[in-house]
């Protein structure tokens, strides 16, 4: 297997092939998904290495210490091969990762093969494709939280055993000193407590960030901002306490601290930073000074961390293991976002140019995290491993259609007039003003002579290169067979036209990409797909009485889909695609519309011996949806039922004729007629052919379009993989 070491006495940095470790009774064997590099002390153990030999007896005289006491005992001889030996050989980098446990050791019963875990430790959680972890140096991740966010469990460790020694209590103000990796998780989570922070750091980028992230006001340490920001939201009082996050050899941290601390609050220190305290002033102010170490109790601790000997729980609260866990159940149910501080995820292949960049200073980053290759088959499931690849949005695509003359019917031709267009969208498109019905194409000539007489297209056709090449025509409806659509998209948006196509927009991978190929080619994004269920007037007017939400929601969506008639062309899977593949989106989007963001892992489960689908959608911010596709219900039973619950509130939507919220005591309920069932069809070709007609923006971006097909094809290759797929955009 291959580890990233490091020779202390040359610098040298190395990608070297070792053996792989054995599984020892007491931990697991991890192969690694994602290794996490701390900008901070891997970088201070980097540089160190580059330096003399005095440089390096100057930035460790507590090694210094221990050589003289060496010398004393052993003398110089045997003192100088010991210092030498040990200085001049590989020594392992990193200590934050997540990956799959490949094999367990006598004595683990809380994992098995398989599971997916975040490790700690500067011996067992390294920067190489397989550790052995003891059990109290690892903890299982939460479902919903994708594996690159679960190897920011070390460091996030340490910021919160930071955050806990200061002893922060709801509505206090702290202020936060650098802002690299460490102090942005420590702004987090002092935020996600009641607590406003100030943050200080000498690069307006990290401020900015942790603005972004929710502190209350950042600027450079040297500037007035920062006193000024801590004077108005404590009165003059001072901050409750300081944390030092930062490096480095600069006194300034310490005295910054004791000028805006008040009257007896804590300092903090968390980073390695020089404490050469100002005496005066910390007396004067009866500061108390507190460091944090490592991750947590337990650091150190050789029974603890090796022979895996837990604290009592009624002693010691939170350990190494439960902090670890407890940062990543944060993060899983959106309390602390990690994804804004990852600068850059780099193959593991790349580790010794990475690290080369990011000491010479090329590449500044907050966090850098290494991807590995995926497991070798017959390795067994990987909850990293199938990765679906998010097709990228191309930029410079147009966001406006070319200048059309005003007042001008929007001209619209269709390609396939089968049951759908005929009885959901052209009876709508018919009857609206200031749409024409330009032309109609089908394969054969009698149904594009029905659908001619029935809504009046001033012509019918079997020719598509003649409608894509007519220039009148404004925009291109593809309603046709599933197999056809992305090849037909395709055509239409690289012939200029704007395009509406039906669900689905593709049935494979290679397809989304095609259709993203001509996006790119062309500049024209003018694209939607028919996800109309968002745009139902039921479902928009219960989101708006539900609100917005503070903490993530769990969504359930049953659909009753029932069996297919025999024949149907439905069933034709190996040119069609699966009943989900070409009706899932639908669900997918609306579960993403109502959340307010796009998938980022998919999982599912399928009985055999039927088409019943049980899909598992995660989302950023710890959010899940959870579809419910099944053909072997009750005919009478209604189609479609979906419940959100968030925050203390429910809404649920019955089968689009009836919707309610339930907000503490309140319910609100709005419903139709059975007849009057609207699923937003009438509201999504209103809002298209608006687009069209003005230049504005498309009614879905299309990202999320991307986004939602992606998802729904996801769900095959998690079948077959038996484990959740994370949804990554290609690079």
């Amino acid at each position: 297997m291959k580890q990233v070491v490091q020779n202390y006495k040359s610098g040298e940095l190395a990608l070297l092939d070792v053996p792989v470790p054995g599984c020892k009774p007491g931990g697991v064997l991890v192969r690694t998904a994602y290794s996490l590099i701390s900008t901070g002390t891997e970088l201070m153990k980097v540089s160190e290495a580059g330096m003399s030999m005095l440089g390096k007896a100057r930035s460790r005289p507590d090694q210094v210490a221990k050589v003289v006491q060496s010398v004393a005992t052993n003398g110089v001889p045997a003192t100088y091969r010991k210092v030498m030996g040990k200085l001049d050989s590989y020594t392992p980098l990193g200590y934050s990762l997540c990956g799959v446990v490949e094999q367990v050791g006598d004595g683990i019963d809380d994992v098995k093969a398989g599971d997916l875990v975040a490790c700690a430790g500067n011996e067992h959680a390294l920067h190489a494709e397989l550790n052995w972890v003891p059990k109290n140096l690892y903890t299982p991740v939460p479902d919903s939280l994708a594996p690159r966010h679960a190897a920011f469990g070390t460091v996030g460790s340490i910021a919160l055993q930071g955050v806990r020694q200061g002893e922060s209590r709801l509505g206090e103000v702290a202020l936060v000193v650098g802002l690299g990796l460490i102090g942005q998780l420590v702004a987090q989570l002092l935020t996600a407590s009641g607590v406003r922070v100030v943050g200080a750091d000498p690069d307006p980028a990290r401020c900015e960030l942790a603005e972004r992230l929710g502190a209350a006001a950042c600027g450079d340490p040297a500037s007035p901002a920062v006193e000024s920001a801590v004077a108005e939201l404590t009165d003059g009082h001072g901050v409750d306490q300081v944390y030092l996050a930062a490096g480095g050899g600069s006194n300034q941290p310490v005295e910054l601290a004791a000028r805006l601390c008040r009257d007896r609050g804590r300092v903090v220190d968390i980073g390695k930073c020089r404490l050469d305290l100002p005496w005066n002033a910390y007396y004067e102010k009866e500061l108390d000074v507190r460091f944090s170490r490592s991750y947590g109790p337990g650091r150190y601790d050789p029974e603890y961390e090796i022979e895996g000997r837990d604290y009592p729980i009624g002693y010691v609260r939170w350990t190494e293991r439960r902090n670890l866990a407890c940062f990543l159940d944060l993060v899983a149910r959106g309390r602390v976002d990690v994804e804004p501080l990852i600068t850059r995820t780099v193959d593991f292949d790349d580790a010794v140019e990475t690290y080369q960049r990011l000491k010479d200073g090329e590449l500044k980053a907050v966090a850098v995290l290494f991807r590995y290759p995926e497991q070798a088959a017959g390795d067994g499931p990987s909850a990293d491993a199938p990765v679906v690849s998010v097709p990228v949005v191309p930029a410079g695509a147009r966001s406006s259609a070319p200048v059309r003359a005003a007042r001008t019917p929007v001209r619209l031709a269709f390609v396939g007039a089968g049951n759908y267009a005929t009885s959901m969208l052209l009876p709508h498109l018919a009857r609206r003003d200031g749409v024409e019905l330009s032309t109609v194409v089908t394969t054969t000539a009698l149904s594009a002579a029905n659908a001619q007489r029935k809504f009046g297209f001033r012509e019918a056709t079997t020719d598509l290169d003649a409608v894509l090449g007519d220039a009148s025509v404004d925009a291109v409806f593809v309603v046709t067979r599933h197999s056809s659509h992305a090849e037909l998209t395709r055509k239409a948006l690289l012939a200029g036209k704007a395009v509406f196509v039906e669900k689905p927009l593709a049935l494979t991978g290679e397809e989304l990409t095609g259709v993203l190929d001509a996006v790119e080619e062309s500049g024209n994004d003018r694209l939607q797909v028919g996800f109309n269920r968002r745009f139902a007037p039921l479902l928009q007017e219960a989101g708006k009485r539900f609100g917005a939400r503070t903490g993530p929601a769990s969504l359930r969506y049953l659909v009753n889909a029932g069996r297919l008639d025999h024949g149907s062309w439905y069933l034709q899977q190996g040119t069609e695609g699966s009943r989900f593949a070409g009706e899932g989106g639908h669900f997918v989007d609306t579960a993403s519309w109502l959340l307010g963001a796009d998938p980022v892992s998919v999982y599912a489960l399928a009985p055999s011996g039927n088409e019943d689908l049980q899909v598992v959608l995660g989302y950023p911010d710890g959010s899940t949806a959870t579809i419910s596709y099944v053909t072997t219900g009750a005919a009478g039973f209604p189609k479609e039922t979906l419940d959100l619950v968030a925050d203390g509130k429910v809404l649920q939507l019955d089968d689009f004729v009836r919707s309610s919220v339930y907000d503490g005591r309140k319910r609100w309920v709005s419903s139709r007629l059975p007849k009057a069932r609207d699923k937003g069809q009438s509201a999504e070709l209103a809002a298209f052919v608006r687009a069209v007609r003005t230049g504005g923006p498309m009614p879905v971006p299309l990202g999320s379009l991307v986004a939602t097909t992606a998802a729904t094809l996801a769900v095959r290759a998690a079948l077959a993989g038996g484990a959740p797929v994370t949804l990554a955009e290609a690079r």
